[in-house]
């Protein structure tokens, strides 16, 4: 499969001094607007747009406890660039119209996954999209980020300098503006480029199917066990100190909810792990324990002591592990299953070369846990217990008969 440009890496511009151009605000006029007014306006305006409805959202991630979006970018070609602030305008009818017009046209996204959680929570669900970092990927580009994207796809760069701010925060600096503005504005145009370059390489019904599965993302349910995910918390081998742990941990949590600020914000992980590995035995000696730190370990002083005595006293012991659930860790695998492990360790290499061929990703071509399944207990029909368990078309054709292949010579 030959490729028809040349991804421009900081290698290729070093050797040959390209200085790619600077886009460092968008081409589009662009426009903030947070009244029902405004919003009326930017509807009318991008019903004269053409073609896909590119949005982004930014969120305040690591600031506040939620996920919802604190601003909303849209575009259209020929149409300026409308940045929303959704926070005065959800509740609104104004909004329920802007909702029906963005979902009924596709979108262009880029990294879908980040942004479709927040955008449904105001309503807005894409009916078809194109997700421009997905396609990326599959084209082969050795970088996928949004800037990268723009280097070798259409020859400039993005300032990109403010994709960890604290979105919440108002007014806000018009640097954050510009640089919000420039997610959306280069997308039409990243995405007409892209998709012709799929098609010249014959990967564009690949990315098609994955852009239709990915109309169906929804984030993983979060566990009721993921206080065990702190940090240092593996070697408590102690159940009395694991619900220290747990009690620990969900007050924090309640409070984090209540005041909408990021957990990791108000005490970090490894304060209440060295809290729960201490022998403090009353509230003056947790007040003088200089380990649990962070802005709300003191100010929150009862908040932490109550949740601390609780989990000493409780009877509601958690187990010191999780049951394990699905197929074992491939980890434990070449002692614990070593048939399993080394049809495992035929798969690889297999996997391997079809990601060369195609030049996509193994992860992209197949997810890793897919493999270990077939793996673990193939079935007579590969491509029928691959497309059981979630594959693609494009995906169970590409695998499927090398992997019955492989397995049928190891057999014999």
């Amino acid at each position: 499969m030959e490729k028809e440009f040349l991804p421009l890496t900081e290698e290729t511009n070093a050797l040959e001094e390209v200085v790619l151009p600077l886009r460092a605000v968008s081409e589009a006029p662009v426009y903030y607007l947070d009244t029902e007014d405004e919003l009326l306006g930017a509807i009318a305006s991008l019903r004269e747009g053409v073609g896909p409805l590119a949005i982004d959202a930014e969120r305040a991630s690591g600031f506040k406890y939620s996920s919802r979006a604190y601003l909303i970018q849209v575009h259209r070609a020929n149409t300026d660039v409308f940045l929303i602030d959704p926070i005065p305008l959800t509740e609104t009818a104004t909004w329920k119209q802007f909702a029906e017009f963005c979902n009924s046209i596709p979108w262009i996204l880029h990294a879908a996954t980040q942004d479709l959680a927040c955008l449904r929570e105001v309503d807005l669900i894409p009916i078809q999209l194109i997700d421009t970092e997905l396609g990326s990927r599959i084209l082969g580009l050795p970088r996928v980020g949004l800037g990268a994207a723009c280097e070798q796809l259409l020859g400039f760069r993005l300032a990109k300098e403010h994709s960890a701010a604290d979105w919440s925060i108002r007014p806000f600096p018009t640097a954050w503006l510009n640089y919000a503005a420039l997610d959306v504005d280069v997308l039409p145009q990243l995405a007409e480029v892209l998709l012709t370059e799929l098609e010249k390489m014959g990967k564009l019904d690949w990315a098609t199917q994955e852009f239709a599965h990915l109309l169906n993302f929804r984030p993983k349910p979060q566990s009721p066990d993921r206080w065990r995910s702190m940090s240092g918390l593996y070697d408590v081998k102690d159940a009395q100190r694991l619900a220290v742990a747990r009690e620990l941990w969900l007050a924090r949590d309640e409070l984090a909810i209540k005041l909408d600020v990021s957990p990791g914000r108000l005490v970090p992980d490894a304060s209440i792990v060295s809290l729960v590995k201490s022998k403090v035995t009353s509230r003056s000696e947790l007040a003088s324990l200089s380990s649990f730190n962070g802005r709300a370990s003191r100010t929150y002083l009862d908040t932490w002591w109550d949740a601390y005595s609780k989990g000493l006293a409780t009877r509601d012991l958690p187990p010191l592990k999780l049951p394990h659930t699905g197929i074992p860790n491939h980890r434990n695998w070449p002692n614990r299953f070593p048939e399993a492990d080394a049809r495992l360790q035929l798969l690889k290499p297999v996997m391997a070369e079809i990601a060369t061929e195609m030049e996509v990703p193994t992860e992209n071509i197949l997810q890793p846990d897919l493999m270990r399944r077939v793996a673990w207990e193939p079935e007579a029909d590969i491509a029928s217990q691959l497309s059981s368990l979630g594959a693609r078309d494009w995906q169970v054709e590409a695998v499927a008969k090398r992997f019955t292949s492989a397995l049928e010579q190891a057999d014999q």
